[in-house]
């Protein structure tokens, strides 16, 4: 494993977002976790720039219901991506 893992923007403004949520709720990566339904140390492994570990579509939709928001709370109002204007077709 490379010292450090490249997460895209838009999925660090999903983590980042997580986390603030987390610690307004109070809540510890362990409690989140469990709340979420993944392993003990998933949590950390996410905010951690040193692992691949990231949030999908299902943890967004269940990190919505934890914390009573709207899944498009995770996402930014507008892309972050600097080709995200660019066709891919």
């Amino acid at each position: 494993m490379s010292k450090s893992t490249i997460k895209s923007e838009i999925e660090l403004f999903a983590i980042k977002k997580v986390k603030a949520l987390r610690e307004e709720a109070n809540f510890s990566q362990s409690e989140l976790a469990f709340r979420l339904g993944v392993s003990n140390g998933f949590i950390g492994q996410v905010e951690s720039n040193k692992f691949p570990a990231k949030y999908n579509l299902d943890h967004i939709d269940k990190l919505a219901v934890i914390f009573n928001c709207s899944p498009k709370d995770f996402l930014p109002e507008h892309p972050v991506n600097k080709d995200s204007s660019k066709s891919i077709l």
